[in-house]
């Protein structure tokens, strides 16, 4: 099951608490809209450290990041 978070618009550090908050869901895949380039390091950074691999797609004005345990 995919879960969608959208952190567009959130400053930091509130994209990385959504996405943690996603993750502790245990879906399969958790998909992260993000606008800044600040966030989209913080939440790779944090995909990262709870083992989960990380697809970046730039999507004219944000990014979108999906991640698979």
């Amino acid at each position: 099951m995919v879960i969608h978070v959208d952190a567009r618009g959130c400053a930091c550090p509130e994209p990385v608490i959504k996405t943690k908050k996603a993750i502790a869901q245990e879906h399969d895949e958790v998909v992260v809209l993000v606008d800044n380039k600040t966030a989209l390091e913080n939440v790779k950074r944090f995909a990262g450290k709870s083992k989960h691999q990380v697809t970046v797609e730039e999507v004219e004005d944000y990014y979108q990041l999906t991640l698979k345990k």
